[in-house]
């Protein structure tokens, strides 16, 4: 790695006025990628996007720069998750703008992705309110998670934990029209039974 960053640098910063030296750039970020310095990876693919907004690979320097940023990311629900919601807004409208790139799918794939890690951050956090009986704060927090992620595959468990904080809260009407609602968008979720 370092001696193919060392003669990629040089062709970079040597050749600026050949096509090469953008094809360079692009390698140094590749490099730092696959030796896992995604921060170092990050910066460069920015770097390259800032100076050359109309490249014909900026499809693929915005799917780099969103990995990045998205290898960072923790798993954990309990962990910061401001890594995948950056990486999420970098990848935010991607279809529309490169409609034709070939790292569509992948990008539809990860944002998907990182739609659930969010959505489980919210409903790790409402979890955390229920064990301690805080009602309201597990109603907003399951409520932000259906308006935010209402596709997530944290949907279902979302709607039920509404239902029973609503219950809880005495509201048992509401509870009532949340769990019609679960049955209708889940008919099949083992939820359901939560709110008998």
């Amino acid at each position: 790695y370092t001696r193919a960053l060392e003669e990629l640098h040089k062709v970079r910063n040597y050749h600026r006025d050949s096509p090469f030296s953008l094809l360079a750039q692009l390698a140094i970020g590749d490099l730092y990628y696959s030796k896992g310095d995604y921060v170092q990876a990050r910066y460069t693919f920015e770097e390259f996007a800032n100076y050359h907004p109309r490249h014909e690979k900026l499809d693929y320097v915005t799917y780099k720069i969103g990995l990045s940023i998205y290898k960072r990311s923790p798993k954990a629900a309990g962990r910061d998750q401001s890594s995948t919601r950056s990486a999420l807004n970098v990848w935010s409208g991607y279809a529309t703008r490169f409609p034709d790139s070939e790292h569509r799918d992948q990008v539809n794939e990860l944002l998907v992705q990182c739609r659930n890690r969010l959505a489980v951050k919210e409903l790790w956090i409402a979890q955390f309110y229920e064990r301690r009986g805080a009602w309201r704060a597990v109603r907003s927090r399951t409520e932000t998670l259906l308006k935010r992620y209402p596709n997530s595959e944290h949907a279902p468990e979302a709607l039920s934990l509404l239902g029973v904080a609503l219950h809880s809260w005495g509201n048992a009407n509401e509870a009532q029209h949340i769990r019609a609602q679960l049955a209708e968008q889940f008919p099949e979720s083992r939820y359901l039974s939560t709110l008998d």
